[in-house]
């Protein structure tokens, strides 16, 4: 339960919840938990510096990699690319010996999951949006992932 109300309508807060989440943060490396029970939310989040650095290493890539190859990818990858849809963890597999959901080649129909993202301890099947191939695959298994990121490529 993420808060309580008591009887004057005011809202106590359980503060071991937030502990537990503002650790969460620090262990997963996200920016953000929300939890929602019924009418209530508590919501934790913290300014991330790391997020600055990647943001800082991609503009530098593009000028080492400064031949005309690389500028016409990248609009490419999020013009087609399957964004997540929450902060977790992504996973390519149901388990972590099964065989990959879907690989670079593969043919998809839209509604197939393609991966899943754990929040909150809660398996999340992410589906293909359209039909068409796989032609990339831009996240590891176990890697976490933020909101509105590049996930895979179906052309």
């Amino acid at each position: 339960m993420a808060a309580k109300t008591g009887t004057t309508g005011s809202m106590q807060v359980d503060t071991d919840l937030v502990r537990e989440l503002a650790a969460m943060l620090n262990d997963t490396g996200l920016s953000e938990i929300e939890v929602e029970d019924g009418e209530r939310k508590i919501r934790v989040s913290r300014t991330m510096t790391a997020v600055s650095a990647p943001m800082m290493a991609a503009p530098v890539a593009p000028p080492a990699a400064a031949p005309a190859a690389a500028a016409p990818s990248a609009p490419a990858i999020s013009a087609n690319a399957m964004k997540s849809p929450m902060v977790g963890t992504a996973y390519l597999t149901p388990e972590p010996d099964a065989a990959p959901f879907v690989s670079v080649g593969q043919q998809v129909k839209a509604g197939d999951t393609v991966l899943i993202i754990e929040a909150m301890k809660v398996m999340n099947p992410i589906v293909a949006a359209t039909s068409g191939t796989v032609t990339e695959i831009l996240v590891e298994s176990g890697q976490p992932v933020e909101f509105d990121q590049p996930l895979l490529v179906i052309a």
